[in-house]
C-alpha cells in the first residue's frame, strides 16, 4: 500500500499574521468570522504588532486592519519610497576643474593620471582634479511602486532569537518553522526518536535567495559602499540556506535534505519531493517550506523594470473614472478584474507531513493530505517571463488523479480553485482559459475560485505556501475568502464554467473535499496539486487502518488538541518561543555507531538499516 502524506502542523509568517490555529487565513476572512473567533485573531495579531493593549477595542481592531495584508510600503519595515538613495552622475564640460581638500589617507591607491596632489606636513592632501568629464553625487530617487505584502506592522521575526547578522528571510525561517512545529502538539524529539534519522526529509528554501544588505546583496555592494566584505554575506545568502537552517538550529536532522527551485512555484516544487518522498517509504516526516523576503528597493525596480508590478501612476489610471485622486494601495492586486500588474510580497510558510501510519500513531491532528504534485515545462517559448502550456497539463491532471480517487461527483459538487491569481494582465487571461477549458472538459459548472494574493501580494517562492495554509483554513471555519479587491470580471477573462467574485462564500466545515492549488512560475515553472480534506482523509484512514485503530488515534489526539491549545494561549499572551538551538547537541564521530548491517545515531532514534540486496541484483551473475 502506497503511504498516504498527511499535513499535521502548518505554521508561518505573511501580511496576514502568524499561520499557525489558522490566525493568517482568518485575517482574510475577518469581517465573515463569528465575534468570537474574529476577536480572537484581533488579539493574536495586536500581540505579534506590540500594541498597547489599554486602548479601546475598536481602535485596536482599527490598528490590526491599517497594519495587515497589502498596503503602502512602510520606512520602518523595509525602505521609504520617496527618498530611494542611488548616485546620480553629473556629466561636466570639457576642460572643468574639481579641487578639493581631505585626509591624506583616504587618498586612492591608485592616483589617477588626472589628479594633481599636494600632501602637507600635517597629512592633508590638496587635490586637483583637470579635465573632469563627470562624476557621481549622492541623491535620492521616487519609487513608481508603492505598496507591498508586507509583514505586520510592528513584527520583527528576528527579536525573539539570537539572530545577530542574519538575513530577513532567514529570520522568518525560524519564526515560521517554530510556529508549524509548535502547532503539532506532538514534541518534536517524540517524532525524532520515533523513526530512522534517515527517514526525515526537509525540503525548503528562496526562490532568490537572500538578497538583503545582510545576505547576497550586502556582499555585491559591499564594495561599492566602501565597506568590507564579512564572512556571514557570502554563506548566508544561498537559496538553501533555508533548509540549512531549519536542519542545523531547529530540527537537527540528518535526513534527507534540499531545496527545490522553481520560481513561483517552488514551494510545491519541494512539496512533490516530499510527497514522492514519503510516497516510497523513503520517508515518513517531511518538513516543507519557503521563505521570501522579496521587498528590498533593488528588487522592486527589478521587477518594476518588467511592467510586471503595479505603479501608484497605473492604480490611479485604473480608478480614473471614479474621480479619485490617490491610489488606494490595499486594493493594488486585482486579479481576473481589470488590473496592471502584482504586488511583491514577503512571506514564509512551513507544512509538516507524516505517513498515515505515524499520524494515526502519534494521534496527530489531521488537517489534509496531499493526492500527488504535478509539475511541467511551458515548451518552446517565445518570451521566458511569458505563460505557456506547462499549466494546461499540470492543472487537468490534477483534477483527473481527484476523479480518480474520489469520482465526478466530488469534482462537480465538492471542489474548489485556489488560483495563482497574480493581478497581471497575462495571467488574467491565461490561467482563466486553463481553469475554463478545465472546468468544460471535466463537466464541472460554476467552479468556484479563490486567489489570496490580492490579500498577500506574490510571495515568489512562498505564494504555493500561502495558497496551502489558506485552503486548510477553509476547513475550520468553512468560508472561502472572495476576490476582495475586485468589483467586477475583467471582460477578457474566461469565467463561463467558473465563479468569481469579491464575496466570502460561506460553505460550511465539511462542504468541500479537495482544493485545488494552481502555480505559475517565471521561466515555464508550473506545478498543480489537490488537497484532501480532513473529513475525506479521516473516511480513506479508518479503511485502510480499521475502525479501532481510529478510535485509538482520536483517544491519543485529545492530548495533542491540548499541547496546541497551550501554544495557542502562548501565542495570544505572546509568550511564545521560537525553536533556535545554535551550538546544542552537535554530533562527533564518537556519537557515531556502523556496523556492517546499520548505522545508529546517539541520542536519536531507530538505527539505519543498510540495504542488503541491490535493486540491480537482477542483472548480476
Amino acid at each position: 500500500m502506497t503511504p498516504l502524506p498527511v499535513i499535521v502542523g502548518f505554521g508561518g509568517i505573511n501580511a496576514a499574521g502568524r499561520s499557525s490555529h489558522h490566525q493568517a487565513y482568518h485575517r482574510l476572512v475577518l469581517d465573515s468570522l463569528p465575534s468570537a473567533v474574529a476577536a480572537d485573531t484581533v488579539a493574536s495579531l495586536s500581540q505579534l504588532m506590540n500594541l498597547d493593549a489599554s486602548l479601546p477595542e475598536t481602535i485596536i481592531r482599527r490598528q490590526v486592519k491599517a497594519g495587515t495584508l497589502v498596503r503602502r510600503l512602510e520606512a520602518s519595515l523595509h525602505f521609504d519610497v520617496e527618498r530611494i538613495p542611488w548616485n546620480r552622475r553629473v556629466e561636466t564640460a570639457a576642460g572643468t576643474t574639481l579641487s578639493f581638500e581631505c585626509d591624506a589617507s583616504e587618498l586612492p591607491r591608485q592616483t589617477p593620471t588626472n589628479w594633481h596632489i599636494i600632501v602637507s606636513d600635517s597629512g592633508r592632501a590638496k587635490v586637483s582634479i583637470t579635465d573632469l568629464s563627470g562624476f557621481y553625487v549622492p541623491d535620492y530617487m521616487v519609487s513608481p511602486v508603492k505598496s507591498a505584502g508586507q509583514l505586520p506592522t510592528g513584527f520583527d521575526p528576528g527579536k525573539r532569537y539570537a539572530s545577530r547578522h542574519h538575513p530577513r528571510g532567514l529570520k522568518m525561517a525560524v519564526f515560521g518553522v517554530s510556529d508549524a512545529l509548535q502547532s503539532m502538539g506532538i514534541d518534536w524529539d517524540v517524532v525524532r526518536n520515533r523513526v530512522s534519522p534517515d527517514a526525515i526529509s526537509v525540503y525548503a528554501g528562496s526562490a532568490m535567495g537572500q538578497l538583503d544588505p545582510a545576505g547576497t546583496g550586502g556582499m555585491l555592494s559591499a564594495r561599492h559602499h566602501g565597506r568590507p566584505v564579512t564572512p556571514k554575506l557570502c554563506p548566508l545568502g544561498f537559496a538553501q540556506m533555508t533548509a540549512d537552517f531549519v536542519n542545523a538550529y531547529v530540527l537537527g536532522s540528518l535526513g534527507r535534505t534540499g531545496a527545490n527551485l522553481g520560481a513561483c512555484a517552488s514551494f510545491l516544487y519541494n512539496l512533490n519531493q516530499a510527497v514522492l518522498d514519503i510516497q516510497a517509504g523513503r520517508a515518513r516526516v517531511a518538513v516543507v517550506g519557503s521563505s521570501e523576503a522579496p521587498i528590498t528597493p533593488e528588487i522592486v525596480e527589478g521587477y518594476a523594470s518588467m511592467g510586471a508590478l503595479a505603479t501608484e501612476e497605473k492604480l490611479l489610471a485604473l480608478d480614473a473614472n471614479k474621480g479619485v485622486t490617490d491610489a488606494d494601495f490595499t486594493r493594488s492586486c486585482r486579479p481576473f478584474s481589470s488590473n496592471c500588474g502584482f504586488v511583491v510580497g514577503e512571506s514564509a510558510q512551513f507544512v509538516v507531513l507524516f505517513d498515515d501510519a505515524l499520524a494515526v500513531e502519534l494521534g496527530a491532528t489531521i488537517h489534509a493530505a496531499v493526492n500527488e504534485v504535478f509539475i511541467n515545462a511551458d515548451g518552446f517559448k517565445k518570451s521566458i517571463a511569458a505563460p505557456g502550456a506547462g499549466n494546461y497539463l499540470t492543472f487537468a491532471s490534477a483534477v483527473a488523479s481527484v476523479r480518480a480517487l474520489l469520482g465526478n461527483e466530488c469534482l462537480r459538487h465538492r471542489s474548489y480553485i485556489q488560483a495563482h491569481g497574480s493581478g497581471t494582465l497575462q495571467n488574467r487571461v491565461t490561467e482563466s482559459h486553463i481553469l475554463d477549458r478545465t472546468a468544460q472538459a471535466f463537466g464541472i459548472d460554476n467552479w468556484t475560485v479563490s486567489a489570496i494574493k490580492c490579500y498577500l501580494g506574490h510571495s515568489i517562492g512562498s505564494a504555493g505556501g500561502d495558497q496551502i495554509i489558506a485552503s486548510l483554513g477553509v476547513w475550520d471555519q468553512g468560508i472561502i475568502p472572495g476576490i476582495g479587491t475586485i468589483d467586477h470580471v475583467a471582460n477578457d477573462v474566461y469565467s463561463r464554467h467558473l465563479h468569481i467574485g469579491p464575496d466570502d462564500i460561506e460553505i460550511g466545515r465539511e462542504s468541500m473535499d479537495v482544493a485545488f492549488i494552481n502555480a505559475k512560475g517565471f521561466g515555464g515553472n508550473n506545478a498543480s496539486t489537490a488537497l484532501l480534506a480532513p473529513h475525506v482523509v479521516r473516511r480513506m484512514l479508518e479503511k485502510r487502518h480499521g475502525r479501532r485503530a481510529m478510535v485509538g488515534h482520536a483517544k491519543r489526539n485529545e492530548r495533542v488538541h491540548a499541547q496546541t491549545g497551550l501554544h495557542h494561549e502562548a501565542v495570544l499572551s505572546g509568550t511564545d518561543e521560537p525553536v533556535y538551538r545554535f551550538g546544542e547537541g552537535v554530533l562527533s564521530g564518537d556519537d557515531i555507531h556502523i556496523d556492517q548491517q546499520q548505522i545508529s545515531v546517539d541520542g536519536y532514534g531507530p538505527a539505519v538499516i543498510f540495504d542488503q540486496i541491490s535493486p540491480y541484483a537482477d542483472m548480476m551473475d
